[in-house]
């Protein structure tokens, strides 16, 4: 029995026990089915799986170096994703079998504890500085290497990689102009970023192998025969074969090795750039070891949806202690850390500017009202904010109880994800949207060369650009003429 219209196929039995509770109805078949985010996750897999073997096949026709990177790191990227899904996918498949022979809902229990709200976290401007020795940077001595580098970055069952960048001993640093977003995370998120490299050889050096071979050669075995071994390693060399003394290197694919990472917490987010240690991976012994200074240089910055988004809205009466003015009715909006009071609702979609603010901080007070009150405000509570010596009260009043409850409730909950988000509910920290991926070259434009050489631009006549005008439609005319012969061939 299967159940159609659904991602996960339960399979049931024909005649078995389950297959008759399910047709008396003591059990229900969505229960065994996945729910909707283990679904969202399990296609993402399939993705990832299928992406896999189309990276193999590409890998297995790369001709060319660059390709050839390029492939093993997709798939160096797909199989760290196919392993944290899978991952994920275990460990909600045991919170629900937990669940399920926990507590019964009807069982009593303590209520459910408060949650922090989500947010983005965003790095940007990932710098990575080299420490070559002296003979190689400044002398340019030694051998020149190349190393194929990229950046992988995963905060819970999300991976991100950066572009592949080719490095060797003329950069200082290596720096990734990517903006490495993650839509959705939690205050107690875990930034894993790691450095993989592969050693490039050069088609250069193994060229001039041969040649420096015969020169030590030439030198230690003396004037005739050196001259012999010499001349034997050149002819061999030019004429295509491999050369003597050297077996002709196997052809195999790159190999990328986890040269540095780190951990990056809350605590290093800062609206500024900011220097964190590297724990190396690799040493001098290791064929793709990469001189690295042992720090990455970035710029952290998180952005709580408590601070960009709405957390409450509706009607209040506001009044500000100490004033004998009357009660204002405003439309109160409840969006980081501040109450703004519009006159009315539209004005929150129109730019309108609010009526005034009132400041919701780490030391703001909130108090609510006595029930027992006069009867013309029942459902009040106040705000109080401290400036220098001062302190400023606001008595705000809602419509109803329920109304009072909600606000409280919003304000608590926005003081709770102060405290988990610490330093983000400071101010707003500006991300910027990360820039797409290079897209791949552009085709060349169909049509003949008149086409393409006509101004775009319109002339006014008698401006500075009508002669120039005049010559290009003279030139295009001759062009046009000249093809129309060549096709009449």
């Amino acid at each position: 029995m299967f159940s159609r219209n659904h991602r996960s196929r339960v399979t049931v039995a024909r005649g078995s026990a389950l297959e008759m509770e399910f047709k008396r109805g003591r059990f229900r078949l969505s229960l065994f089915c996945d729910p909707p985010e283990d679904t969202e996750l399990q296609r993402k897999l399939d993705h990832e799986i299928r992406m896999r073997e189309g990276t193999c096949k590409l890998l297995a026709a790369c001709s060319q170096r660059e390709q050839t990177l390029e492939a093993t790191k997709s798939l160096l990227v797909c199989n760290s994703r196919i392993l944290s899904y899978m991952g994920e996918l275990q460990r909600r498949k045991e919170a629900q079998v937990l669940r399920k022979t926990g507590r019964r809902p009807s069982d009593s229990g303590p209520p459910a504890e408060r949650s922090p709200c989500r947010g983005q976290v965003c790095i940007s401007d990932l710098r990575i500085p080299l420490m070559w020795k002296d003979t190689e940077y400044f002398k340019n001595k030694g051998d020149l290497h190349r190393w194929a580098v990229f950046l992988l970055l995963q905060i819970g069952e999300h991976i991100q990689d950066t572009e592949m960048i080719l490095v060797d001993r003329t950069l200082t640093d290596i720096s990734f102009q990517n903006n490495v977003l993650f839509a959705e995370a939690g205050p107690d998120f875990e930034l894993r970023l790691e450095l993989y490299g592969a050693c490039v050889e050069e088609e250069g050096a193994l060229a001039g192998a041969p040649k420096r071979l015969a020169t030590k050669l030439s030198s230690s075995l003396g004037r005739s025969s050196g001259r012999r071994v010499r001349a034997s390693l050149e002819t061999a060399g030019g004429s295509g074969s491999s050369p003597i003394l050297l077996p002709t290197p196997a052809v195999g694919g790159p190999r990328y090795h986890l040269l540095a990472h780190t951990t990056l917490t809350l605590a290093a987010v800062q609206d500024g750039f900011r220097t964190h240690d590297l724990t190396l991976a690799s040493h001098e012994e290791n064929p793709a070891w990469l001189p690295l200074y042992g720090s990455v240089c970035c710029r952290l910055v998180a952005q709580p949806f408590c601070m960009t988004q709405p957390t409450a809205s509706g009607t209040l009466k506001v009044q500000q202690t100490g004033e004998l003015q009357d009660w204002v009715r405003v439309h109160g909006v409840l969006k980081g850390t501040n109450l703004f009071c519009y006159r009315q609702p539209e004005d929150t979609d129109t730019g309108e500017e609010p009526l005034f603010t009132i400041a919701i901080n780490k030391e703001t007070r909130v108090r609510a009202g006595e029930l027992d009150q006069a009867a013309g405000r029942p459902f009040t509570l106040s705000i109080s904010n401290q400036y220098a010596e001062d302190e400023v009260t606001h008595t705000l009043q809602a419509e109803s109880r329920g109304a009072l409850q909600s606000w409280m409730e919003a304000l608590w909950q926005l003081f709770f994800d102060m405290s988990q988000w610490k330093q983000c509910c400071d101010e707003i920290m500006k991300i910027e949207t990360p820039a797409p991926r290079k897209p791949p070259q552009v085709l060349a434009k169909q049509g003949s060369l008149y086409h393409e050489m006509v101004l775009s631009e319109p002339v006014t006549p008698g401006g500075p650009s009508e002669g120039l005008l005049l010559q290009d439609n003279a030139i295009s005319a001759e062009i046009q003429a000249w093809l129309s012969s060549y096709s009449d061939r």
